[in-house]
């Protein structure tokens, strides 16, 4: 019976550091420094233990995060590209239609607005609700004499 072993530590650590550093430049040459391998014995090994290279972890990762801010916030897709560690818009839409089926604007479409799932603090709504018309004797301005 074969088992199936976790992947090396060290594989570990490069796949952390594209996890943590997405948006950051980052190539496959500083991820397999970061798992002290060369970088094309780093692409086997990496493949081999995760089923998937480590270009096209990192992509999927920047292409998951940038999903979650087109559903969670208003920002342009070119700052959300730029966010998630992409440089070219072109490339961003095209890799995200081929990964999520529709264009960024069109997936941002299919979620409510992000302005629906916007927080605001007890403190705020009490401040705003307040009534405009004050008739406190204090609030009223200078008495005329």
């Amino acid at each position: 019976m074969l088992v199936e072993q976790p992947p090396a530590r060290h594989l570990v650590r490069a796949r952390d550091l594209a996890d943590r550093n997405y948006a950051e430049p980052l190539t496959v040459a500083d991820m397999a420094r970061a798992a002290h391998l060369s970088p094309a014995h780093f692409s086997r090994a990496f493949r081999r233990a995760f089923g998937e290279s480590p270009h096209q972890y990192l992509l999927t990762r920047r292409l998951e995060r940038a999903a979650s801010l087109l559903r969670t916030t208003d920002w342009t897709v070119a700052d959300i590209c730029v966010a998630v560690g992409l440089t070219s818009v072109g490339s961003f839409t095209t890799s995200f239609g081929r990964m999520f089926g529709k264009s960024p604007t069109a997936y941002r479409a299919s979620f409510p607005p992000a302005a629906t799932w916007a927080m605001v603090p007890a403190c705020m709504l009490r401040i705003h609700g307040r009534p405009r018309h004050r008739t406190f004797r204090e609030d009223a301005g200078p008495a005329d004499s």
